[in-house]
């Protein structure tokens, strides 16, 4: 049987980040769980493209906009299961294994792993465990905690909508919590922009961001003022 995982990771400049996260794709490789990385550049100017050549991924240059790059990755996909994973992002060395037994026990969910961040700021313990209570509360994990999702599922959620922010957030939404699992596992997450923000005022950022998202405020007006 085919091992039935694409993992989809779109990047932009990614050249300091993406080692690292495809070093922890490892497990997956080693057991026979993944068919193919794809990484979807948006041209970087760095060498984003040598580093996933290199590494054996198969690289697609397409338009800049996540959702654009996300939706491009798909398209290439042989595998019956998504991972979509943010090039700042690691995975814990279980995360394999956790996959694994999703796919054959919760075919029909979607999974999302425990987020944290790579910081040893304790400003960094308090935002995860915030993030992570939201996350499950409200079925709303953010991309920066990966998203595992069959291709059934993909399709009759309709995909990623072809946008610059949100993305994310528009299609766990269209998923709903009842199909929506959390895997024991984590995803590392780079601290760099909450390290040069302040971390209450990222946080408060974003949630603000959020909120004006789910108020009617466009993905595109939002990409415009994202940094």
């Amino acid at each position: 049987m085919p091992a039935p995982l694409s993992v989809i990771i779109p990047t932009l400049n990614a050249a300091y980040d993406l080692p690292l996260c495809l070093e922890s794709l490892m497990p997956g490789l080693e057991s026979g769980l993944i068919r193919e990385v794809i990484v979807c550049d948006a041209f970087s100017e760095d060498g984003t493209a040598a580093i996933a050549e290199a590494a054996g991924a198969t690289y697609i240059a397409t338009a800049k906009g996540r959702g654009r790059q996300l939706i491009a990755g798909t398209e290439a996909a042989r595998g019956d299961w998504f991972l979509f994973l943010h090039a700042d992002t690691l995975l814990s060395r279980e995360w394999a294994e956790r996959v694994a037994d999703h796919i054959r026990e919760r075919p029909g969910n979607a999974g999302a792993f425990r987020l944290k961040y790579r910081s040893d700021d304790k400003r960094a313990r308090w935002l995860e465990s915030r993030a992570n209570r939201r996350a499950r509360w409200l079925g709303l994990p953010y991309g920066d905690q990966g998203l595992l999702i069959s291709r059934e599922l993909y399709e009759a959620v309709g995909g990623f909508p072809d946008v610059r922010l949100m993305e994310d957030v528009m299609i766990v939404r269209a998923v709903g919590k009842s199909r929506l699992t959390f895997l024991d596992a984590e995803a590392r997450t780079s601290a760099v922009k909450y390290e040069r923000d302040g971390w209450r005022r990222r946080a408060w950022k974003n949630s603000w961001m959020l909120a004006r998202f789910l108020l009617g405020v466009s993905p595109d007006k939002l990409a415009k003022e994202y940094t």
